[in-house]
């Protein structure tokens, strides 16, 4: 079940386009924000703030908001960036929000080998959707805070 609250940010976001969308997604989903404090994933990879990640992060520091703020504008720029690559069908802005929090958080290289991108390039909008639930394991264990955002992700699919 997805609380009514995030729904209603989920809307309120939805005039904006869809990285305003996915952008309250990421919000939600990633936890590091409100410490700015790097730490290791349940994958074991160094990340920090809206759950970015890379080379450019230095464990001993501590991030702040507009540090934050800077990593996610330009990882959801990126994440879209690689969907406009990837995807050869139409998509509306809830389609490409999902794309973009699935891409945020698993990376290009996996939509890329996915079958969720089979099936929207072929498209079965439908089956790709239905596709994001597939994806609930990070570090070899299913998370349920994973199964949550997959259920948003595929329920933000279909809007």
């Amino acid at each position: 079940m997805i609380p009514t609250s995030l729904k209603r940010r989920i809307f309120a976001a939805g005039g904006a386009g869809a990285i305003a969308i996915a952008g309250v997604l990421v919000a939600h989903f990633e936890p590091g924000r409100d410490r700015g404090r790097p730490y290791i994933d349940p994958a074991g990879v160094l990340t920090v703030c809206d759950g970015h990640t890379g080379p450019d992060i230095d464990p001993s520091r501590i991030y702040t908001d507009a540090e934050c703020d800077a990593w996610r504008e330009t990882d959801l720029a990126q994440a879209d960036a690689a969907i406009q690559r990837l995807v050869i069908v139409p998509l509306n802005d809830w389609q490409r929000a999902a794309l973009i929090d699935f891409v945020y958080n698993v990376g290009a290289g996996n939509l890329a080998k996915s079958t969720l991108l089979r099936r929207l390039n072929a498209g079965d909008y439908d089956g790709a959707c239905d596709e994001y639930r597939r994806w609930v394991y990070a570090g070899g264990r299913r998370l349920p805070g994973l199964v949550t955002r997959r259920e948003v992700d595929a329920w933000v699919c279909r809007q």
